[in-house]
């Protein structure tokens, strides 16, 4: 990367667009998990499609390779940026275009954050449905990179589903306007799947049209306490029948989860007076004013009840009170930073294999480790588990955090042996850039290489994450 180069950069983006300060560039190359760190030479801060447009035609010219970055909130090294490469930070592409209720679309560039588009949604008396833990500081253009899931993929589907149209800049700096806000468009291949999920290995997304739904009128929300996990699809598909498929979020905690929560959140205590193996916070929602949802839900309770299928529960009666189940649920990998290493898995089985998957998977893993505390987690209503393995009591961590690849072949092989997915939400980044080489067939990488190169044939894109050239 050559001054000359830089120079070129900041006569698009301007002084405040250009950052090669070591303190200024600090907050790019850092990663959530600490994994990776990130080396680049310099962050630019583009403020227009044009802009970006312009920066990457320079990266083209000049071979440098060019990591696009949102919030900086990605859990698989999916934004870490290697030496001689330039980070494109999206932060001042954070205009909301528009807003049509009628239509129930919304325009938004990048860098907004997800929060933000949220509440400009729900300003309009409309939802946007993706909701995760980061969302106070993760970018739309960050989760569309990754084909974020989170709490309402059940009812509302991945971020791939809640997307109509795309503006991305391409590898040689030439930009795709994409940005139609239609549902149905058969004129060709579906272009904008390539880069949802596509972790801006192909090109940059700058903008897009996401889909609406109306604001809910109405939620239910209770924690349920289960003695054994086979019971945990019963629950689910007894309430998605009861409900009519209204059934916004179905979410599984383990007992060590709780406990977790209760000692290292900040006012959650457990609502319960005795311990039970597993929970599930599961919610209901409409958009039906008068719907008398409270009828429906409880006659689900009292069905459950009877049935054996939970054995204890607490209802939500207030907004706090929802806050707080929320918070429960939500807060488990922060809580679970203060009990040592951890190591990580994003997998997803059929949703009717989940409770075979936890059982496999928990003895496996104990097994080859005794001592290790598993912590799974997720989304029981799509199959997306978050299989996290906690140190055992006294192991230092970094000893621990070094069986990494053996704990992955031994969760990894069962999850492929019941044609399950190794990354479900969080994608594919640094971390697993080998690991699905591993596991998918050589067909498959072919045709993701074939992609690749066809659409990036310099490299410059992000390299070194999804698939290696």
């Amino acid at each position: 990367m050559t001054e000359a180069f830089l120079s070129a950069v900041r006569a698009v983006v301007g002084d405040k667009g250009l950052l090669t300060d070591a303190s200024a560039m600090e907050p790019h190359l850092v990663e959530e998990r600490g994994l990776f760190r990130g080396a680049a030479t310099a962050v630019a801060r583009p403020a227009s499609t044009e802009e970006v447009a312009a920066v990457v035609r320079l990266c083209a010219e000049h071979n440098v390779p060019v990591v696009p970055q949102g919030g900086n909130t990605g859990l698989v090294g999916g934004a870490v940026s290697d030496a001689g490469s330039l980070i494109l930070s999206t932060a001042r592409l954070n205009r909301i275009r528009a807003i049509d209720p009628v239509n129930f679309t919304m325009t938004v560039e990048a860098g907004c954050i997800l929060a933000d588009v949220q509440a400009a949604a729900a300003k309009e008396g409309c939802l946007f449905p993706l909701s995760l833990g980061a969302e106070g500081s993760c970018h739309i253009g960050g989760n569309l990179a990754s084909n974020a899931g989170g709490l309402n993929v059940l009812r509302y589907g991945n971020t791939r589903d809640l997307t109509l149209g795309l503006e991305v800049v391409l590898a040689d700096g030439r930009v795709w306007n994409g940005m139609k806000a239609l549902g149905k468009d058969n004129t060709g291949y579906a272009l904008k799947h390539l880069f949802v999920g596509g972790e801006g290995t192909l090109g940059i997304i700058t903008a897009a049209v996401l889909k609406l739904f109306p604001a809910p009128a109405e939620k239910q929300t209770a924690l349920l306490a289960l003695d054994d996990v086979a019971n945990v699809t019963v629950l689910l598909q007894k309430a998605r029948a009861m409900s009519g498929d209204a059934v916004t979020a179905f979410e599984l905690i383990h007992r060590f989860g709780m406990e977790l929560a209760t000692t290292h959140l900040d006012g959650i205590t457990d609502p319960f007076e005795a311990p039970y193996p597993w929970y599930v916070l599961v919610e209901f929602s409409t958009s039906r004013p008068n719907a008398d949802l409270r009828a429906v839900f409880e006659a689900f309770l009292e069905s459950a009840f009877e049935d054996g299928v939970i054995v204890d529960g607490v209802v939500a009666e207030s907004l706090d009170q929802t806050e707080r189940m929320w918070r429960l649920r939500e807060g488990l990998p922060e809580a679970q930073k203060h009990e040592g290493g951890s190591i990580k898995h994003d997998i997803a089985v059929p949703v009717g294999r989940v409770p075979e998957f936890l059982t496999r998977a928990m003895a496996a893993v104990e097994a080859a480790m005794p001592g290790l505390r598993p912590c799974p987690f997720g989304h029981v209503g799509d199959g997306n588990i978050h299989f996290n393995l906690t140190q055992p009591v006294g192991m230092d961590a970094k000893e621990y955090l070094g069986h990494w690849e053996e704990m992955n072949r031994i969760v990894h092989d069962i999850v492929v042996e019941m044609e399950g997915s190794i990354s479900a939400e969080h994608g594919v980044g640094q971390l697993k850039v080998d690991e699905i080489v591993h596991y998918k067939s050589a067909v498959e990488i072919d045709l993701l290489r074939s992609i690749k190169k066809a659409l990036d044939p310099q490299g410059i894109m992000n390299p070194g994450k999804m698939v290696r050239a």
